[in-house]
């Protein structure tokens, strides 16, 4: 048996035989679906909605969740498969994070019953698709004090205004869950905005230069009326928003790993067919040390996100977990795709040898879901029993 190059420490031998088969399928569609149209639609920033379809018969979205349409699996399993998909491309894995993940999420964490059987069966068919409004034009990181987006009871409904921005999927959303703070009581509540809901605009995000498939949102609500049944029932304050990007951030550590993994596969298949001074420059010993770090950075990076996916199925993970995966892997994953390129030289740059994309998409990854800096803090909490957040 000789050693993957890939999956060096063999991980997915921790999944049983079923869910190693939907891990290989998953990788079939990202070589054989992904990877023909992926370059084509990142240079126009738009969306490969004939993806789709096939993503659907794959039966991987909610991966973690019982009931409702959802498969019910580990987080195990749930985290490998957004590295994998995130080894294709970074921006498949975050439309899929965001719906599956973010949107998804809050209504399995938040939502009541009757609420859960409305609206997650056809979003696990992906036949709704989700996206997830937190972050605002003046908050990021101080959302959990500082969200300006207001909420007002008003009857049986409730009136929204404000605006969110860099919201993935929401140009397209069949159901948006806006965060907002009720003036009420000043709690953070959660609400589920449909399409075409009158004062509910969406301006697509342009010229971005990382995650360009991806379709970010500037969201504007301006007197947007939605109904009771439409605020998650479980939703009372941002502890509640919390548990969902404890979530989340598990997550998108896994796609980190992806990343990375993903510039690192395609240095790799270079480095073996690219020939300088009559032979393949993979036996130089300067460029077996960049696959080499390169490697142990993958590696590395997925080992510590594997014992973060069994703590959350044994329901042992906290915030401190997930930070300290985030804040690790994007740091390697940042060093991996800059190594890659490094190997690559000037073709590094170009489209068409995929790397380039994974170190432009890497800038996005680092920032979301948390910085490195309010991460390290998260952790630092931990360690300490001091919080020196400002």
């Amino acid at each position: 048996m000789t050693t993957d190059p890939i999956d060096f420490y063999g991980l997915e031998l921790l999944l049983d035989n079923a869910d190693r088969e939907l891990l290989h399928a998953v990788r079939e569609f990202g070589d054989k679906q992904v990877a023909p149209i992926i370059n084509e639609h990142w240079t126009r920033a738009t969306f490969p909605f004939e993806l789709v379809p096939a993503l659907r018969d794959l039966g991987i979205v909610g991966t973690p969740y019982s009931g409702y349409g959802c498969p019910g699996r580990s987080f195990l399993l749930d985290g490998l498969l957004a590295m994998e998909l995130s080894t294709a491309d970074p921006s498949i894995a975050t439309f899929f994070g965001v719906h599956s993940g973010l949107s998804m999420g809050s209504i399995y964490l938040c939502g009541s019953e009757e609420q859960k059987e409305r609206w997650l069966p056809a979003m696990a068919r992906l036949e709704k698709i989700g996206a997830f409004g937190l972050t605002e034009p003046e908050v990021g990181s101080g959302a959990s004090r500082g969200l300006q987006t207001t909420a007002r009871r008003e009857g049986d409904s409730w009136v929204l205004n404000g605006q969110k921005k860099w919201i993935g999927n929401a140009t397209f959303a069949d159901l948006t869950v806006i965060w907002a703070r009720d003036v009420e009581d000043g709690q953070v509540k959660g609400f589920v905005v449909e399409k075409d809901t009158p004062g509910f605009t969406t301006t697509k995000l342009e010229d971005k230069m990382a995650l360009r498939v991806v379709q970010n949102a500037l969201i504007t609500l301006d007197d947007v009326c939605v109904p009771e049944e439409n605020r998650l029932a479980e939703a009372n304050s941002f502890r509640d928003t919390a548990k969902v990007l404890l979530m989340t951030r598990a997550g998108v550590a896994w796609m980190s790993v992806g990343c990375a993994r993903g510039a690192y596969r395609h240095a790799l298949a270079y480095a073996q067919q690219r020939e300088q001074f009559g032979k393949p420059i993979a036996s130089f010993q300067l460029v077996q040390d960049l696959l080499v770090r390169m490697l142990a950075n993958t590696t590395a990076s997925a080992t510590l996100c594997a014992r973060l996916s069994q703590l959350q199925d044994a329901g042992a993970a906290y915030d401190e977990h997930a930070s300290l995966a985030k804040m690790f892997c994007t740091m390697r994953m940042r060093e991996t795709v800059g190594y890659a390129r490094e190997l690559l030289g000037g073709n590094g740059i170009l489209l068409e040898h995929n790397v380039g994309r994974f170190v432009a998409d890497a800038e996005a990854i680092y920032s979301y879901e948390g910085t490195r800096e309010m991460n390290t803090l998260i952790v630092g909490r931990s360690i300490t029993g001091h919080s020196a957040f400002a």
